[in-house]
């Protein structure tokens, strides 16, 4: 049997060298190159040729995982590509659904959930795997342009909150926050905090977190 060449990229050292070894158990699994950012995976897509790459969607310089997905395409067609993440995130999964991607899987696999899905994602027209929480996965879409968590993390961006501090007031992880910001930025075609909630404010999806007092009136004499 051929073997199935794979190409990991996460910025998590620990976590890509353990994935490493489990795949190498694999007879037919080989690992040809690894990657921590982006700009090294698509670097070692275009040099290798992979069949498979395991994406971390929230490594160093994938703040547009559509762009990525698009690039990894563009540089190698016949590579397959496999979301690995800590993240639900229903709504990213069925955008890059459409761009080709094979799987969407959270990061709690178990190792057969994953091999499998790699033997899938290398056949052609093979089965698309999703692992997320039931509950994430039955999730509506949202009908407004933002959803109701991502409006709370704007109107707390625009007072000038920070994502710690935003993540403390909503009680979320800061990983969570800036999933929701570059939600955010991709709904509102934005390239900064600062832009989005001008964006917002003037579309009035959000108020203005300044409030313009009323003008003073001097009292009235008769």
């Amino acid at each position: 049997m051929q073997n199935i060449r794979l190409l990991i990229a996460d910025d998590h050292t620990l976590f890509r060298n353990a994935l490493t070894e489990l795949l190498h158990m694999e007879d037919d699994l080989r690992v040809v190159g690894v990657a921590s950012d982006t700009t090294e995976a698509l670097r070692g897509i275009e040099e290798h040729r992979p069949d498979v790459v395991l994406l971390d969607i929230h490594m160093p310089g994938n703040d547009q995982p559509r762009a990525t997905v698009r690039a990894i395409r563009r540089l190698s067609p016949g590579t397959q590509v496999l979301i690995l993440t800590m993240y639900d995130d229903a709504r990213l999964a069925r955008d890059l659904l459409p761009l080709g991607i094979r799987g969407y899987l959270h990061k709690t696999v178990t190792g057969q959930v994953l091999t499998s899905a790699v033997r899938e994602a290398a056949v052609p027209n093979g089965r698309v795997t999703l692992s997320m929480t039931s509950d994430v996965l039955s999730e509506p879409e949202a009908k407004g342009p933002l959803s109701p968590r991502e409006l709370e993390v704007l109107e707390l961006a625009a007072r000038g909150r920070s994502n710690h501090q935003i993540a403390r007031r909503l009680g979320i992880t800061e990983g969570t926050v800036k999933r929701h910001m570059r939600n955010i930025f991709d709904k509102l075609a934005a390239q900064s905090r600062v832009e989005a909630a001008n964006i917002a404010i003037a579309a009035g999806i959000i108020a203005s977190p300044v409030t313009v007092p009323p003008a003073h009136r001097a009292p009235m004499y008769t």
